[in-house]
């Protein structure tokens, strides 16, 4: 079994593909990527982003790399809506519970697409990531059905904190976040 280290090294390699970037050999279907790994090995996944964004910078292999950490943007979110400041107050007062039902009805798919489509520019290769430090108001299965409409032809890829088998998400290695079929595991 290859290592962190190892697949990490190997997300290089993939992105720098032509049929990464072209789509090519996925059957027509659309170029959506997962990376998960052990959350435990969070730090040293968001150290390895950091690098891709180095390594790629400057569109080295005509590889223009935009990230969109989906915590990042919930805070942006709840700022421009100006109830980012009410949210500490609301859990005291009201509860988590009650928190944790305003936000979930507030932080919609279509917000994060809105700044995916405003961000996004003439960049061909999008990362996903923050995806366990927004749950449970987000749920990334979500984002990656909705984004299917806005990026068919470029291709993302999600770090995902826990296990996908090609087939369903489990966060964490402990919640089932939900099936998601669409998407390849980016290594093994």
């Amino acid at each position: 079994m290859a290592t962190l280290n190892d697949r990490l090294r190997l997300i290089s390699e993939r992105i720098k593909e032509d049929k990464f970037i072209e789509g090519r050999g996925l059957g027509n279907e659309i170029s959506f990527y997962i990376f998960d790994y052990d959350p435990k090995d969070e730090l040293a996944v968001r150290d390895h982003v950091t690098s891709l964004h180095k390594e790629f910078q400057g569109g080295l292999y005509n590889r223009r790399i935009i990230e969109f950490d989906l915590y990042k943007m919930l805070i942006e979110i709840t700022k421009e809506k100006r109830i980012f400041d009410r949210i500490p107050e609301m859990e005291t007062k009201q509860g988590k519970d009650a928190l944790f039902k305003a936000m979930t009805t507030f932080a919609k798919p279509d917000m994060f697409l809105a700044k995916i489509k405003e961000q996004i520019g003439d960049h061909n290769v999008v990362l996903l990531t923050g995806v366990g430090k927004v749950y449970p108001f987000v749920r990334s299965h979500n984002i990656l059905n909705n984004l299917q409409g806005v990026l068919d032809k470029t291709p993302v890829i999600m770090f995902f904190p826990g296990e996908y088998d090609g087939q369903s998400l489990q966060l964490f290695s402990k919640f089932k976040d939900d099936n998601y079929y669409r998407a390849f595991r980016l290594v093994d």
